[in-house]
């Protein structure tokens, strides 16, 4: 059996914008053409691809960095770069990518075939033709193109499932499944046979659903004890849970106590515990089972659940089992995708997003928009260096570090690069 892969690191990086192009047009006749530096190209985006092919995460195990292609750099006669190609990474339906240093979920690749884009490349500099002005006919600076910074991020797969089977381990999931449909899970008389979710297709008349052996859960699974995380991650996607117990306590547990465990996890990891529940009573054909049936109804007289007494292994009552899980499911929405938060894009708000410090009498300035302003700036022209100064007034950096005290002289960083302040 394949190594089962549901969690993984990974980095990537959109593609830089291709640099602007410093030229002038030159022809027989001509001698003192204007600018006609052409653009850089776009850099390539990184997207999301959710495929069929892919039921795991294996695949990131041997490959764990992805970039897209750098711009091209503008050229003379107006030429703009070509655009750096695309990095598309292919991931298993039902994985969700969240940005690793803040647990940001990005990117939910729900449905199958879906295409997301994550990053966008760069955009590309300028040429000089765009600097021509009546006073500055021979503009001798282009813009760089747009940089852009390696992301980390965690993928995550999350089963994509109607029903999930939920209790401790050895209570008869697996055999469940393999009765109810054709899936073929690895079955043995001994705990965590189950190490990974195994998924079978359960049809009833003209209607089927997605039924989700889920690895056996154990007391402290919410705080990731056992495999917890790993386990409880796969059934936050599906619409209802039958919660599976060993009825006759073949395994010297009580399965009263052995219910009431299994709650107290579903309520530490989230809502889990409010979701649409059935209770399978397995194993009543063993010694015990009657017995502990008659208090386990007793226990839950008061509440909405319905105990369905079955036995896998002889394939006994499951009938009113599916029958009572159709019923339920028809009255359920459907499964609906996680809420995505948007990437930071660099372009937007650039000018609230600075902070001036003062370490050992040097000014500090540091934010995401001095990144973006360094990157966009040639400091070996003299005409780019006062578009910086312009840009650094204009965004009300002058006047922070005027009220944090700097005075003519003081030395000022930017993202280590120092400068003296002017006014």
């Amino acid at each position: 059996m394949a190594l089962f892969v549901d969690i993984v690191n990974i980095r990537v990086k959109a593609g830089d914008g291709g640099n602007g192009c410093v030229s002038f047009h030159r022809e027989k006749y001509v001698s003192a053409g204007g600018p006609d530096g052409g653009d850089g190209g776009r850099g390539g985006d990184v997207v999301f691809l959710a495929t069929e092919r892919m039921h795991t995460l294996m695949d990131f195990r041997f490959k764990r960095h992805f970039e897209a292609g750098n711009g091209a750099d503008g050229a003379a006669n107006r030429r703009t770069g070509k655009s750096g190609e695309n990095v598309v990474i292919e991931v298993p339906p039902g994985t969700v990518v969240r940005e690793k240093a803040t647990g940001r979920l990005l990117l939910d690749m729900y449905n199958p075939g879906e295409k997301k884009t994550l990053l966008h490349g760069g955009n590309g500099g300028y040429g000089n033709q765009h600097f021509a002005t009546p006073t500055r006919q021979a503009p001798q600076f282009a813009k760089p193109g747009e940089k852009r910074e390696v992301v980390e991020l965690t993928l995550e797969l999350k089963s994509i499932a109607d029903v999930g089977l939920v209790g401790f381990p050895n209570v008869g999931k697996s055999t469940m499944l393999s009765v109810l449909t054709a899936a073929r899970p690895k079955i043995a008389n001994y705990h965590f046979t189950t190490l990974q979710p195994n998924l079978g297709i359960v049809k009833q008349g003209e209607n089927s659903f997605v039924l989700a052996d889920i690895p056996g859960l154990v007391e402290g699974a919410s705080q990731g004890l056992g495999l917890g995380h790993d386990f409880l991650r796969h059934i936050e996607r599906t619409r209802m849970l039958v919660h599976v117990l060993d009825i006759s306590g073949s395994e010297g547990r009580d399965p009263l106590e052995d219910f009431d465990k299994i709650m107290r996890e579903l309520e530490a990891y989230g809502d889990l515990k409010d979701r649409p529940m059935i209770v399978a009573a397995n194993k009543t054909d063993l010694p015990g089972a009657e017995e502990n049936l008659a208090r386990l109804k007793e226990k839950l007289a008061d509440t909405d659940l319905k105990i369905f007494p079955i036995s896998a292994a002889t394939g006994g009552d499951l009938k009113p089992l599916v029958y009572a899980i159709t019923e339920e499911l028809a009255t359920l929405p459907p499964i609906e995708p996680f809420n995505e938060e948007d990437m930071y894009d660099i372009e937007v708000d650039k000018g609230e997003m600075f902070t001036v410090d003062v370490e050992n009498g040097v000014y500090v300035v540091s934010g995401r928009a001095m990144d973006y302003l360094i990157r966009s700036v040639n400091f070996g022209s003299e005409e780019s260096m006062n578009y910086f100064h312009r840009t650094l007034r204009r965004w009300g950096v002058i006047d922070a570090l005027r009220e944090k005290g700097a005075k003519e002289g003081d030395t000022i960083s930017i993202n280590d690069m120092e400068f003296d302040f002017v006014e």
